[in-house]
């Protein structure tokens, strides 16, 4: 009988990797997790919550002005970034540190440096060699650059721009996903000048038309230089800046350059070769519904699985394979009605299927959609709109998407999910009584579906 030094070795400390060392941990296994950079991972570490308090940070001088229309004289206000930036390594080091303290309390061995497979049951780090029956991959993504050639070295990624010493006076941000929304808001907020390009014809691609539509409205509102189907082509360094030139041939100058153009699973230097893994077509590992690869004794989940990349839906997977390998509950995490947030100004936020994809599924939708000033603003006088949809399967008038943009979206979509996961139709939200005054009562007084010329018109 073989013996090995673990029963579970996990590569990868970021969010699902430790949830699952430390889950089999309580379970008796003997576990071992190893990290190359800071526990905590992309979401802990420079993803997920130091962009939440940079939006928090950025929103503040909007609070400042719709002061004002209650009654209040703020002031003259200014902002500290590099103090900003000190609270926020402050958090994020207490983070960390929370992150080891669960390993160690759980009993896993703690390794810290970059793990790689020597094969199918080994795996190196710093020198040394351990073996273990069972191994959990959980490295995670990392940002995308465009091809080299182009100046792109003078660009930062969403890693190194939580660590700029000066918040930059002329930002542009190149990408139209949920990361580049969020940091155009986050810089425009702090006072930047920002151009946001995107190569294609609108912003957040995959989401439902209408809220790609309505937040494109509202950030191109709120100041930021919105250019779709408009990329660069050249980055090159100048005396005062950079200067960047564009597709369209006009040319910017801006102090700072920020790549969001996507994001790639982490599989260089793991040693998938040696352990005879496969990956898919685009890189990531190959894996079936429980998380397996064709390995049979080597998992991978999170986003370099490449599968649905947010922080809950790692630690999800990695709760359905603490079950399956070691609770004897086999389970494979179901990814569908997954709900999600862009941290945008306003926000965004949705669970479920987008217009044109419950039209492809389901053939006959009913579409409801409002759009209004949000309560705040009829004394703030701020020109913001909230836009909130709802769609229905005709035939059996289950609720199969549902969106929002606007104040507190994630907040109030959090709810919601939970109705559209237990299968709720549009009886069950009309019957639902709503509290009022708010915005997330919009969501059970929809009576009447837009008509139909208006629905195919926004396909």
């Amino acid at each position: 009988m073989t013996t090995y030094d673990f029963d579970l070795y996990v590569i990868g400390g970021g969010s699902g990797g430790v949830r699952a060392a430390r889950m089999a941990a309580g379970t008796g296994a003997r576990v071992a997790i190893a990290e190359e950079y800071r526990y905590g991972g992309t979401c802990v570490i420079r993803g997920c919550v130091p962009k939440k308090l940079l939006v928090y940070a950025s929103h503040f001088h909007e609070d400042f002005e719709d002061a004002a229309g209650f009654g209040w004289s703020v002031g003259d206000s200014s902002h500290d970034w590099p103090a900003l930036i000190a609270a926020k390594d402050k958090e994020i080091n207490r983070l960390e540190r929370v992150y080891e303290d669960l390993l160690s309390k759980a009993g896993v061995t703690i390794h810290k440096g970059h793990a790689r497979f020597c094969d199918p049951h080994t795996v190196e780090i710093e020198g040394r060699r351990h073996t273990a029956e069972t191994v959990l991959i959980a490295t995670g993504g990392s940002p995308v650059f465009p091809p080299d050639g182009h100046g792109w070295d003078l660009a930062i990624s969403s890693n190194e721009v939580f660590h700029l010493a000066e918040l930059p006076r002329r930002v542009v941000v190149c990408g139209g996903g949920y990361i580049a929304v969020e940091f155009a808001g986050v810089f425009n907020g702090l006072g930047s000048a920002v151009t946001q390009l995107y190569r294609g014809p609108q912003i957040l691609r995959g989401f439902d038309e209408d809220v790609r539509n309505a937040l494109a409205g509202e950030i191109v509102k709120k100041g930021i230089d919105l250019r779709v189907e408009t990329i660069i082509d050249r980055i090159e360094q100048a005396p005062d800046g950079l200067h960047i030139k564009l597709s369209d041939g006009s040319s910017l100058e801006a102090d700072a350059v920020l790549a969001a153009t996507g994001r790639r699973p982490n599989v260089a230097n793991l040693g998938l070769d040696a352990a005879e893994v496969e990956l898919t077509a685009k890189g990531a590992v190959k894996v079936d519904a429980y998380s397996r690869s064709n390995q049979p004794h080597i998992y991978a989940l999170g986003d370099v699985t490449d599968r649905i990349a947010l922080t809950p839906v790692a630690i999800e997977e990695a709760m359905a394979f603490v079950d399956t390998v070691y609770r004897g509950r086999p389970r494979a995490m179901d990814h569908g009605n997954v709900p999600s947030a862009v941290f945008s100004q306003p926000p965004v936020s949705t669970v479920g299927l987008s217009e044109q994809a419950a039209r492809d599924k389901h053939g006959a939708v009913d579409v409801y959609r409002s759009t209004f000033r949000p309560m705040k603003h009829t004394l703030s006088g701020r020109d913001e709109k909230t836009m909130m949809k709802m769609i229905v399967e005709r035939a059996t008038q289950k609720v199969v998407g549902l969106h929002m943009v606007g104040l507190d979206a994630p907040e109030i979509v959090q709810g919601m999910a939970v109705a559209i996961k237990a299968g709720a139709t549009k009886a069950d939200f009309d019957a639902t009584v709503g509290i009022h005054p708010t915005a997330a009562e919009e969501f059970v007084t929809m009576r009447e579906p837009i008509p139909e010329p208006e629905q195919k018109a926004a396909e």
